[in-house]
């Protein structure tokens, strides 16, 4: 496993096809290794939550976090995510300028409805790729 606390860590509901989805994204686009992977139900997902006070049995955020610096959720780990592949990408960090409530009350309708959108793939990663999941 590499060195995670030099990374940003997103957290994701894994038994979402939606969120497997974004992760495999994400994994594609990330040229400057900067990413590492945990399931929000495993362990280390589990750890971080309730670490903070979260809900340990909901699942539908996604969590950006950078040891030691801040964590962001929902629409704000989006875009934060967008920003730092850079790029096409970072042009979604634009997003900021919507009022938080606004990008998250669309986030959550993603959210609520994200079971119906994809199916419930399992996404193999390649060697490579498998070593940026902390714990799935």
């Amino acid at each position: 496993m590499e060195n995670w606390e030099n990374k940003h860590i997103v957290f994701f509901d894994g038994d979402c096809g939606v969120c497997n989805f974004w992760v495999q994204w994400i994994l594609e686009r990330d040229r400057k290794d900067q990413f590492m992977f945990a399931s929000l139900q495993s362990e280390f997902g589990q750890q971080f939550l309730s670490e903070r006070g979260l809900d340990t049995h909901v699942f539908n955020t996604m969590y950006l976090w950078k040891p030691g610096k801040y964590y962001l959720i929902k629409s704000r780990a989006i875009f934060q995510i967008a920003k730092l592949l850079g790029g096409i990408y970072s042009l979604a960090f634009l997003g900021k300028i919507i009022p938080k409530f606004l990008s998250d009350k669309i986030y959550d309708l993603v959210s609520k409805n994200r079971m119906k959108l994809a199916n419930q793939k399992c996404y193999l990663p390649d060697q490579h790729q498998r070593k940026k999941f902390i714990q799935v």
